[in-house]
């Protein structure tokens, strides 16, 4: 009786072992390789699937996802000899499981190796600068052969990318003094140009100045000029319409001598050739209204022998010049 229920154990956990291996579930966005008997039979999608117990095996799981691979970073040699180290990032994705599983042994390997040959080739046509410069270039070309190499594996290479370009660190310490230089060119360069600027603009306005002040004194003068000669006009109207006589301007030459002998330095005067005519002019007048002039009612004759006369004394009395 034991030995019934010992074979009916096992003839259960057969069962739930065939069962486990008849029943297979595979994710979403991954592929299964079935091989019968060592060869291939079929590829499990996404889902639930049916394959015969210990007959049928799973040889090969593959996910179908892209897939991003960083490889070490790669010394390659420039066309001007110089050595430098590219860190590369492949972007590559499953589309056929079959040939990933058989036509390649490890696509993995197989990329990075491509790649590393692929990228030697590739920067040993370019000197240093361009490499340094030409990063979408590169990224194409090496695109390109990777994707036509790796299609007979059922992989599709996406993208590549170069993460990094290290040249040597003398090249590096050689294009930091470079660009230093140049930015203290380009720095003096904008200085010497910022003072050229400057001067140009302070001698404008300093042009702009000169003429506005220029322009503002001679529409001074002007108007001073013309203050003058409507103040001349405005006198000799004055004059010409008070009708001023030979005795008036006497009278104001008489009346500027003391101003023009005020102060020690007036040592010499200047006097007016009309102040003589001014003159005679003036004792004329005052010989009118004198005493002798007055009792004279018709012989001026005789007044003017007087005046004559009185002259002649005038004269005798001055004392004589040393």
């Amino acid at each position: 009786m034991s030995s019934i229920i010992i074979v009916l154990i096992i003839l259960v956990v057969l069962v739930f072992i065939a069962l486990i291996k008849t029943i297979q579930v595979i994710p979403q966005a991954s592929a299964a390789i079935v091989e019968r008997f060592g060869r291939y039979t079929r590829t499990l999608n996404a889902g639930l699937n049916i394959v015969v117990p210990f007959i049928d095996s799973i040889r090969n799981r593959i996910d179908l996802r892209e897939q991003v691979v960083p490889f070490p970073p790669q010394p390659v040699i420039t066309q001007d000899n110089l050595v430098v180290n590219i860190d590369t990032v492949i972007y590559y994705q499953v589309t056929d499981a079959r040939a990933a599983t058989y036509e390649v042994a490890s696509y993995i390997q197989a990329i990075e190796q491509l790649t590393v040959t692929t990228l030697r080739n590739i920067i040993g046509g370019m000197d240093l600068e361009r490499t340094l410069t030409s990063r979408e270039e590169i990224n194409a070309a090496l695109r390109g052969v990777l994707d036509e190499a790796t299609g007979k594996w059922g992989i599709r290479v996406n993208r590549v990318e170069l993460k990094a370009i290290e040249p040597p660190t003398s090249i590096q310490d050689s294009m930091e003094k470079q660009m230093r230089a140049d930015r203290d060119k380009r720095a003096a360069i904008l200085q010497a140009e910022g003072t050229r600027q400057s001067a140009i603009l302070t001698a404008e306005g300093d042009k702009q100045s000169a003429i506005l002040r220029a322009e503002g004194e001679a529409k001074a003068a002007a108007l001073r000029a013309e203050g003058e000669a409507q103040a001349i006009r405005t006198v000799f109207e004055s004059i010409h319409a008070g009708d001023a006589d030979q005795k008036l301007l006497a009278y104001q030459y008489l009346q500027m001598l003391p101003k023009i002998a005020e102060g020690d330095a007036n040592k010499l005067w200047i006097v007016p050739s009309e102040i003589g005519d001014a003159l005679k002019g003036l004792s004329g007048a005052m010989g009118n209204f004198g005493p002798m002039g007055g009792g004279g009612s018709g012989n001026s004759g005789n007044s003017g022998n007087s005046g004559g006369s009185g002259g002649g004394r005038e004269r005798r009395e001055q004392p004589p010049i040393d």
